[in-house]
């Protein structure tokens, strides 16, 4: 009786034993489970949608496109020809590499914990809308052959009008739907803007505690101070101007000098950021992207109105000043001569400015402004300094002054027309502003209004210098207004009165010095002359029809011009005055 009694006993307490322990195990998966449900989350950054970049009247120059990315789930391939199919009309309909899809989707790799690998991305609704009409097909025919093919709709940024101001814009690089990166112009300068700012939403797998999806605010739209249709035509005429004269490359930069407001900006060559991968030697870090604000160069005798404003404005000269050009003048041992080394005798001021005189000019810095005062003045006019214009890129070149090691007496009388310093065109055009505009130089800028969700911002004009007095900003226009007339200047327009002044300046080629026929052909110009309502500047770089800025650079600020008032709606003169006579 002992023994069985023992016999029970040990299997009662065997039965106990396991009750606990099952007791103690459901207990404990009860914990881990509300542990795990618990843990149950993850995170993504929700990005905005990014602003859109508007002309100054609303056109649209960059925006947002809808494609797919295209992927695979493998655990839902078809193991029969899942594989094959999938790889087929993947490479017949969306042009995929028909290979790699098949390598990825019958998992012949080293990814054995990969669920879902992308195939394809940023593909065009109407691909995706010929694989949707497949995939269809084969499942209303029970055909699982495509089961496990996933597409995701999401925004690419968009250029519709291709290379249309795209130094100006720059672009938005996609490595995939998630990452992405601003290059240049706009879209690198005002990131923090358009990109908005980005969510970060937790989601949980407990069903009582699911997240829903934030609507979250896109990012700022911008509207440029750019004319769409000016654009246009500067890009039209540069193109085909470059080309013609078989320049390097070209530029066109037309600014109001009352409000510092960028009409147009157009260079040539420039890239079309829709395809932004297949612009090659364009974005290297030795190329420029956006001539007009990255690349300095000797300016040459545009720069004249400078050394001139700058006399007047001393009071060491008049317009009618005498100067006795006898062809040539002796500077720190150097010898300085004309453009065309002959000696043009008695002039005036006028005279020296219409004729374009080196020897003159020099005369007038060396010994009538001296080093400190002209130099003073070139710093009022901003040159050496960056503008500060609101594109990412703009690059400067220091000037040398007296004092630094760079500089020797003979700087003066060659800086004085152009030469033996450097600058941009958007540092020309801005310092050329205040002559334009009774001697207020104003912010050169391209962004006119910012519109977000909570905020309409207005961009205000903003002076930036006074480099001369109004009365001698309109001295000199009404000389260089007169210089054109006289000299029947190429940049005249028929009806208008214009301010301009023409460049030409040799190049220096590494150790072998200037080179003669390698030149900056230049235009800058403003009107009408008694109330600027545009500035312009025109740049051809080593124009080969011929080396001269009055004969390839005068004629297309002309052409400019004809389009350019009627873009802008500016009546010629004898209408104006009729009309302020009214």
């Amino acid at each position: 009786m002992m023994k069985k009694f023992d016999r029970i006993s040990f299997v009662g307490v065997v039965i106990t034993l396991i009750g606990v322990l099952i007791v103690y195990r459901l207990i404990s998966i009860q914990k881990e489970g509300k542990f795990l449900v618990e843990e149950a989350v993850y995170s993504e950054v929700i990005k905005p949608d990014r602003g859109i970049i508007y002309d100054r009247d609303g056109h649209i120059l960059a925006g947002n496109k809808l494609v797919y990315e295209v992927g695979v789930e493998l655990n839902q391939v078809d193991e029969v020809n899942g594989a094959e199919t999938i790889a087929k009309e993947t490479s017949d309909l969306l042009g995929l590499d028909y290979d790699t899809v098949k390598k990825y989707a019958s998992r012949e790799f080293d990814a054995t914990k990969a669920r879902y690998l992308v195939l394809g991305d940023f593909i065009d609704p109407d691909k995706i809308a010929k694989i949707n009409a497949e995939k269809n097909q084969r499942q209303s025919k029970y055909d699982t052959s495509l089961n496990g093919l996933y597409w995701f709709p999401h925004l690419k940024r968009n250029y519709p009008e291709d290379d249309l101001a795209s130094n100006i814009l720059g672009f938005y690089s996609f490595w995939d739907r998630l990452e992405g990166s601003p290059h240049f112009g706009i879209e690198e300068e005002y990131e923090d803007m358009l990109a908005g700012v980005p969510e970060t939403v937790t989601y949980h797998l407990n069903p009582s505690e699911i997240t829903a999806i934030p609507d979250i605010p896109p990012g700022a739209n911008l509207v440029l101070t750019i004319d769409r249709e000016i654009q246009s035509m500067a890009e039209r005429i540069i193109d085909h101007k470059t080309e013609s004269s078989g320049a390097v490359s070209g530029t066109i930069l037309i600014m109001d000098p009352e409000t510092g407001e960028i009409l147009a900006m157009a260079v040539t060559p420039r890239i079309n950021p829709n395809k932004y991968e297949k612009s090659g030697s364009l974005l290297t870090e030795s190329s420029s992207y956006n001539r007009a604000i990255d690349v300095n160069f000797e300016p040459g005798s545009v720069f004249k109105i400078f050394t001139m404003a700058a006399a007047l404005d001393a009071q060491v000269v008049e317009p009618t000043t005498p100067f006795l050009d006898e062809g040539s003048i002796s500077v720190g041992g150097y010898t300085i001569y004309n453009w065309d080394r002959e000696a043009w005798g008695p002039q005036t001021m006028l005279g020296c400015m219409q004729h374009s005189l080196n020897v003159c000019l020099s005369w007038v810095a060396v010994e009538k402004l001296g080093a400190a005062t002209f130099y003073d003045y070139l710093n009022r006019f901003g040159i050496g300094h960056r503008t500060n214009i609101d594109l990412a890129g703009e690059q400067v070149y220091p000037l040398s002054v007296p004092g630094d090691s760079t500089w020797s007496e003979v700087n003066l009388a060659t800086n004085s027309f152009g030469q033996g310093l450097a600058i941009t065109p958007i540092q020309l055009v801005t310092a050329a502003s205040a002559i334009a505009n009774d001697g207020k130089m104003m912010a050169p800028h391209v962004l006119k209004e910012v519109v977000s969700a909570d905020q309409h911002i207005v961009i205000q004009p903003r002076v930036i210098g006074n480099p001369i007095s109004a009365d001698t900003a309109r001295e000199l226009t009404d000389m260089l207004t007169t210089s054109l007339e006289e000299e029947a200047s190429d940049a005249l327009v028929d009806g208008y009165s214009l301010a301009g002044k023409t460049g030409t300046a040799e190049i220096a080629v590494g150790d072998q010095g200037y080179i003669t026929n390698l030149t900056n052909a230049s235009f800058i110009g403003w009107g009408p002359s008694d109330d600027p309502k545009f500035i312009v500047y025109i740049w051809l770089e080593k124009p080969t029809s011929s080396m001269w800025g009055s004969i390839v650079a005068a004629p297309i600020f002309s052409e400019v011009v004809q389009e350019l008032v009627v873009l802008m709606e500016l009546p010629p003169d004898s209408v104006r005055e009729k009309l302020a006579l009214e």
